[in-house]
């Protein structure tokens, strides 16, 4: 139980740190003019080619556009385009509430909106990657990034990168089914254990405020445990940080930094969560790598993970949903700004019971959609009744779940608009 804690804990902390980045990104974009247009102009063009395609006949389109081969653009509805934003919106929402990464929900929202889901992975990382384009600047944090730190944990990423996405290709060549079956048994196991302990937690702290989770990485990155042990192994490179906190700074081998890198990269590449999810807590509680320095080499490293991964595992094999990244973006935008605004009146207690049982419905939501898959692998026998009812009832508990969140947040907040306006 104590270690399973400890794994939480981390994993909230890199929820907590991916949020903030989030936050700060989408900030950048909606106080920037010139921003605001360029994103009207980016979607421009991808809104007409898309009703173009809708009108045209499938049969009069190139594989690459209408074909089953790969799923580029094709198909598109302006349902597809509102439902996407309503995604992003959802996602954007728990991020600017909970301050904890709501990117989560992306994937298996897609899912069960009925995209395949190796598509939902790539568009998700494209998303991820054009928010850090857009918004990211050179940004102050980006100076408490060792260099040395960031290469070799960037270089480990790439190569994790390469092998996340190739798995992920080749188990859909292989079976198209089993790929949705892989990534659905990959959010189960993430989302429930994430999910319980985030129940657990909110019923402990029901009546008291928690604890921020960044500072219970503390610990850790003082030279206890597993970092020290790592520290203390010279294994060349070794690579010298935090020397502004540290007389002489620590050290570690860069083998160790870019064998970290390789497990974000693998898990940004099969997850399409951009790497910031883990990266965090594998700075802070494995390498014992400060938070100050910890914070600026995750901004850095979400552009260039996010960025390789979707371009060169999925973009160029056609494996992302353009129209759909772009809707992500516009809702995700005003949902963070709308749920950020809201935490100035709404106690964070009740925000954190909604995120438990978010997290609880997008458990819900794949293991209800395994069955099925399982069945159409013939792994299982079950029947196109049980299937359906299954998939419904996962589906209903998911989006009426995340719609009534979102429904509250966004009543609050207009409720409360004259007073949140003096705020900003």
């Amino acid at each position: 139980m104590a270690f399973g804690k400890r794994i939480y804990d981390a994993l909230m902390a890199a929820t907590t740190a991916h949020a903030r980045w989030d936050y700060e990104t989408s900030m950048s974009i909606l106080h920037n003019k010139k921003k605001l247009r360029l994103l009207a102009f980016m979607l421009v063009p991808i809104i007409l080619a898309s009703i173009a395609f809708a009108a045209a006949d499938p049969a009069d389109l190139p594989s690459i556009l209408g074909g089953k081969k790969a799923y580029a653009p094709a198909f598109y509805t302006p349902g597809i385009f509102i439902a996407s934003m309503l995604i992003g919106l959802c996602a954007g929402l728990i991020t600017g509430c909970i301050g904890a990464g709501g990117g989560f929900i992306i994937t298996p929202a897609l899912m069960s909106a009925g995209i395949k889901g190796i598509l939902a992975v790539g568009t998700d990382l494209f998303h991820i990657f054009a928010k850090a384009i857009m918004g990211t600047t050179i940004h102050k944090k980006l100076g408490n990034v060792s260099v040395a730190l960031a290469i070799a944990f960037l270089v480990g990423s790439m190569g994790g990168v390469f092998a996340g996405g190739i798995l992920n290709r080749w188990i859909y060549e292989l079976n198209p089914v089993m790929s949705d079956t892989f990534i659905s048994i990959i959010y189960v196991v993430l989302l429930g254990f994430l999910g319980a302990y985030a129940l657990i937690d909110f019923l402990k702290l029901r009546n008291a405020e928690s604890k921020p989770a960044a500072s219970k990485g503390k610990g850790a990155a003082e030279g206890t445990g597993l970092p020290a042990k790592l520290q203390s192994a010279v294994i060349p490179p070794m690579i010298t940080f935090d020397e502004d906190l540290f007389p002489g700074g620590k050290k570690i081998s860069a083998w160790f930094v870019a064998l970290c890198g390789g497990l974000v990269g693998f898990l940004a590449a099969i997850m399409g969560v951009g790497g910031g999810f883990v990266t965090f807590p594998m700075f802070v509680y494995v390498l014992g790598v400060s938070s100050f320095t910890a914070v600026g080499t995750d901004i850095l490293q979400i552009i260039f993970t996010a960025g390789f991964a979707s371009i060169s595992q999925y973009a160029i094999y056609g494996f992302i949903f353009y129209t759909l990244a772009m809707g992500m973006l516009i809702g995700s935008l005003l949902g963070i700004q709308v749920g950020a605004l809201t935490t100035k009146v709404v106690k964070g207690i009740y925000i954190r019971g909604f995120y438990a049982t978010a997290i609880l419905a997008g458990f819900i939501n794949r293991l209800f959609a395994l069955p099925g898959k399982l069945g159409e692998m013939k792994v299982i026998t079950i029947s196109d009744t049980t299937t359906s009812l299954l998939a419904n009832v996962g589906n209903w508990a998911f989006f009426v779940i995340i719609g009534f969140f979102a429904v509250w947040v966004i009543g609050k907040f207009l409720v409360n608009i004259k007073l949140l306006r003096g705020e900003v």
